[in-house]
């Protein structure tokens, strides 16, 4: 199942705390950013797509190496609509990030400056995505989104801001 049909089915159950206002929630937040940092939306949904591909990484090495729960546990506390350099912190050395921005900037005409501020603001939206299939009685069981989003074909196309797309169609 896609990560968005995947979203889709938490929308729809009660059991999980997707709701319709929180992907719009997401889907504003990358748009306002693309207005704060004078930037198209296709190239700020570039962007997101490139961090969502390093975060899934840094989430499959965490699950690897400290277990599922580990990874659940990060995007449960620092998924957000609101900038988090901790978020950052947590998922990305700094050489890391010095990558994720160079590669944003080789593929979208956001200036490097612009993309390190982004950074703190995007790397919580993403989790806030895979947030939507947590329980909200019981957290610690598993997150279908989240799992749908590691357990992915390793193919480096990550459909986030594909996922994001789709959901504005649907909820708006």
């Amino acid at each position: 199942m896609s990560l968005f049909n995947q979203i889709l089915s938490a929308i729809d159950n009660p059991k999980q705390t997707a709701s319709p206002g929180q992907l719009m929630g997401i889907i504003n937040t990358v748009q306002q950013l693309g207005s704060t940092y004078q930037s198209n939306p296709e190239a700020v949904q570039t962007a997101t797509a490139i961090v969502g591909k390093h975060v899934r990484s840094a989430l499959q090495q965490k699950r690897d190496t400290e277990g599922e729960q580990q990874a659940q546990d990060i995007v449960h506390q620092y998924s957000s609509i609101n900038p988090s350099n901790q978020a950052v912190q947590v998922l990305f050395s700094s050489p890391q990030v010095q990558q994720i921005v160079q590669e944003i900037a080789s593929r979208t005409p956001i200036p490097g400056g612009a993309i390190q501020a982004m950074l703190p603001a995007l790397v919580p939206l993403v989790l806030n995505l895979l947030e939507t299939g947590t329980d909200p009685q019981n957290p610690q069981n598993s997150n279908s989104v989240l799992s749908s989003f590691l357990d992915a074909d390793g193919d480096g196309d990550v459909d986030i801001s594909d996922a994001m797309q789709l959901a504005g169609r649907y909820i708006g």
